[in-house]
C-alpha cells in the first residue's frame, strides 16, 4: 500500500473519533472553545511523534522560511475557521445536513487544487470524487428530503451553509500546507510534514488561546478544567493531522480528500458495531457507493 493511502486512511479514522469526542464538548465548552482544545492539546502529543519520528530516523529538521511560515499560518487559520464552521453545523436538527455540506471539501479541495496548484486528474478520478460527493450527501439526507425542491432549500439552511464553509476551509487548509511542504522541500517528506504539523499547531494554540483570553476569559477555564475529555482530543487531532499532512505532501490535495472519504464508512462500522446501532440498507448502499468512489479515484 503506497504511504500517502495509508496516512490517508489513517487520518480519516482520527478524524471520525476526534469529531465523536468534540461534539460531545460542544455541550459543555462554547463554540470557540470546544474547536480551542484540538490545537492547544495537540501540540505536546506532535512534539512527541515529530520527536519519535526524527529519533528513528536520524533525519535534518528542515529549515522555515519566511513563505513557509506564511503557508503554515495561512492554513492554521484556515482550519481553525473551518473547525468553527464544522462545530456550528453540528446544530440541532441540522447535524446531518451540516455534515454532508461539509464533506463537499473534496470537490472543492479537487478545484482550489486545479486552480492554485496546477494539479491535474484524470477523467476516472473527477468520476470518484463526483460519486463520493453524491454518495455522502444522499447518505446524510436521505429521509430529511423527500423532493428536489426540500433538498434546495436545505441547502439555504444555516446548517449546510456552515457545512459548505467548514468543505471550502478544509479544502484550502490541504492547498496551503501542501505549498509549505512543498516549499520545505525535505529530504525526508514524512519528517517535513511532522514539522509542519509543529509549527502549525503552535500557531494555532497561540492564536486561538489569546482569542478565548480576550475574548472568553472564562471560557479558558472551562478548556482546562476539562482536560480529561479534552486530552484525547488533542492526542487524536495530532496523529490525524499528522497523518493528514504526510498525504498532502506525498500525493495530490484531491486524491487525499477524495479518499479521506471513507470517514463516513467509519463512523456507519462505528455505530453499528460499537454503538449496536442497527445498519438501515440505505447506510449500507450509501458506504459500498464512497468506497466504489474510493477504488475509482485511486485507479484513476
Amino acid at each position: 500500500m503506497p504511504l500517502w493511502l495509508a496516512a490517508t486512511l489513517s487520518a480519516a479514522l482520527f478524524q471520525c473519533w476526534r469529531t465523536a469526542l468534540q461534539q460531545k464538548l460542544r455541550g459543555t465548552l462554547s463554540l470557540n472553545a470546544a474547536a480551542a482544545v484540538r490545537y492547544l492539546y495537540g501540540v505536546p502529543p506532535g512534539l512527541v511523534l515529530l520527536t519519535g519520528w526524527w529519533w528513528i530516523t536520524d533525519g535534518t529538521i528542515p529549515h522555515f522560511g519566511p513563505r513557509a511560515l506564511l503557508l503554515c499560518a495561512a492554513g492554521g487559520v484556515l482550519q481553525i475557521f473551518g473547525t468553527v464552521f464544522l462545530i456550528a453545523s453540528f446544530a440541532p436538527r441540522g447535524f446531518a445536513v451540516g455534515t454532508a455540506y461539509s464533506k463537499t471539501e473534496a470537490l472543492q479541495g479537487a478545484v482550489f487544487a486545479i486552480v492554485l496548484l496546477g494539479e491535474h486528474l484524470s477523467p476516472l478520478s473527477w468520476a470518484g470524487i463526483a460519486l463520493g460527493v453524491c454518495a455522502v450527501l444522499w447518505l446524510s439526507m436521505a429521509g430529511q428530503v423527500s423532493s428536489l425542491g426540500q433538498a434546495l432549500r436545505a441547502t439555504a439552511q444555516p446548517a449546510a451553509l456552515c457545512g459548505l464553509a467548514a468543505g471550502s476551509c478544509f479544502g484550502l487548509t490541504g492547498i496551503t500546507i501542501r505549498a509549505a511542504n512543498q516549499d520545505l522541500a525535505a529530504a525526508d517528506t514524512v519528517l517535513g510534514a511532522l514539522c509542519t504539523v509543529v509549527v502549525t499547531n503552535v500557531m494555532q494554540a497561540f492564536l486561538q488561546g489569546a482569542w478565548l483570553l480576550a475574548r472568553e476569559p472564562g471560557a479558558m477555564t472551562g478548556v482546562l478544567r476539562n482536560w480529561r475529555n479534552a486530552a484525547p482530543v488533542g492526542l487524536l487531532s495530532a496523529l490525524g493531522s499528522a497523518c493528514w499532512f504526510s498525504g498532502f505532501a506525498l500525493a495530490p490535495v484531491a486524491l487525499v480528500r477524495s479518499v479521506g472519504q471513507v470517514e463516513i464508512v467509519f463512523t456507519l462500522a462505528f455505530g453499528r458495531w460499537y454503538l449496536k446501532e442497527p445498519l438501515r440498507a440505505r447506510d449500507a448502499v450509501g458506504a459500498l457507493l464512497i468506497v466504489l468512489s474510493v477504488v475509482l479515484v485511486i485507479l484513476g
